[in-house]
């Protein structure tokens, strides 16, 4: 065991504000419990331990914003010596300092010993340090009253803000969270994607595939379904996805030190847009490994907690291969841009009926757009086709996904 880190959710990820500690020194944690919550600029993760031990020491407090890979924690084994007690032990990380405001209130020289540590969000803390604000003299909307930058807004033009009750302040602070979380989530968004189409040189595929037979099976399997155990036409989407993966592995891995690094699991990222605006990609883990009803309901859960923002750190960390489709809003194809260090992106258009020729004969039938975008020093365009081939071969015989 040792120290427990700042972990990394993302290649846009910098660092993080602990929000909440779920645990306490002298706590007995095993793999996979959360251990705590952190806010990042896309969303608020719970974060995960992934060894057994004895929580030792939290060295970092609520509040604290801190760069990715800072130790949080010091974890021991269960059967640790009393003598590692003894071990130098590291400064705890607080909150960033503050400057005083320039317009201090006059209740700030007694000010409780606890307001010492705020809670803000890293937009806030920049924005703060940025204009010489006292972060203690705002009032915090957020989460735990954490201050968020429309808090700052609003203190700069009417001063400290006084004392309201919960009822009364309720529509205000969700509303300031969600500009708050909107405008960092774009912002961090629009970083990433600007150094993926700086960085990696992309190639695009596209093919259409006839989804005829997939969605006659699908009626046929859902008919002796209940309505909550339904399969959507997404499933087979994302089961084809992940086995045409396992087959094609020079577009399932990361690109780092100059070179590939092939993954020897399939965890597919799955964009969710968020009701608020933005989005995520959390990784549905081990997809080539799942039935079709396994899969379906992790997308449940994996949408359903993106969207309360109950994601897990390992979810944000992993995945290995991105899927987009926004076949519901009406798009026709989606040419998307590669989450970096993956070196690709499936996109998935509308299930559309189309003219389609077959054995000399037209007809209609039900199509969906099939995009790649793909890293051309990881891959080229004869193993992007591979993949897209395998893709509609799977879709052609569901009873075998």
């Amino acid at each position: 065991m040792g120290d427990f880190l700042m972990p990394s959710l993302g290649a846009d990820m910098e660092s993080g504000t602990v929000l909440e500690w779920r645990v306490r020194p002298g706590d007995t944690v095993h793999r996979g419990d959360i251990v705590a919550v952190v806010d990042t600029e896309k969303s608020t993760i719970e974060i995960e331990v992934f060894e057994d031990g004895i929580v030792d020491e939290l060295l970092v407090e609520a509040g604290a914003e801190v760069p990715v890979g800072t130790p949080l924690a010091r974890i021991g084994a269960a059967t640790a010596q009393p003598a590692e007690a003894a071990r130098p032990k590291p400064a705890r990380p607080k909150a960033r300092p503050r400057p005083a405001h320039r317009k201090a209130a006059p209740s700030n020289a007694a000010r409780p010993q606890a307001a010492e540590h705020v809670r803000a969000s890293p937009l806030a803390r920049r924005r703060a340090a940025e204009r010489d604000i006292d972060l203690a003299a705002v009032g915090g909307s957020g989460p735990g009253g954490a201050v968020v930058a429309a808090d700052l807004e609003r203190a700069a033009v009417t001063g400290p803000p006084a004392p309201t009750p919960a009822a009364e302040a309720a529509p205000e602070p969700a509303a300031a969270r969600r500009d708050d979380r909107q405008a960092a989530m774009r912002h961090a968004i629009g970083v990433l994607m600007a150094r993926s189409a700086r960085e990696i040189p992309h190639y695009h595929l596209a093919t259409t595939i006839d989804l005829s037979a997939a969605l006659r099976w699908l009626t046929a399997a859902n008919e002796r379904r209940s309505v909550s155990e339904r399969l959507l036409p997404g499933a087979l989407l994302l089961r084809a996805t992940a086995l045409a993966a396992r087959e094609v592995p020079a577009l399932n891995g990361f690109w780092v030190d100059d070179g590939f690094r092939p993954s020897a699991v399939v965890h597919l990222g799955v964009a969710v847009s968020l009701r608020g605006g933005g989005l995520v990609a959390p990784a549905l883990h081990d997809a080539d490994r799942l039935t079709l009803d396994e899969l379906m309901a992790g997308l449940r859960d994996l949408v359903g907690r993106a969207r309360a923002g109950r994601l897990r750190s390992s979810e944000m960390a992993d995945p290995t291969l991105t899927v987009t489709n926004l076949g519901d809003q009406g798009v026709d194809e989606v040419h998307g841009v590669i989450y970096a260090p993956q070196v690709a992106l499936i996109g998935f258009g509308k299930v559309a009926e189309r003219p389609w020729a077959s054995g000399g004969m037209l007809g209609v039938r039900p199509t969906v757009r099939a995009t790649l975008a793909a890293d051309h020093r990881a891959s080229d365009g004869m193993i992007g086709a591979r993949f897209l081939n395998a893709l509609d071969r799977l879709l052609q015989t569901p009873e075998d996904l």
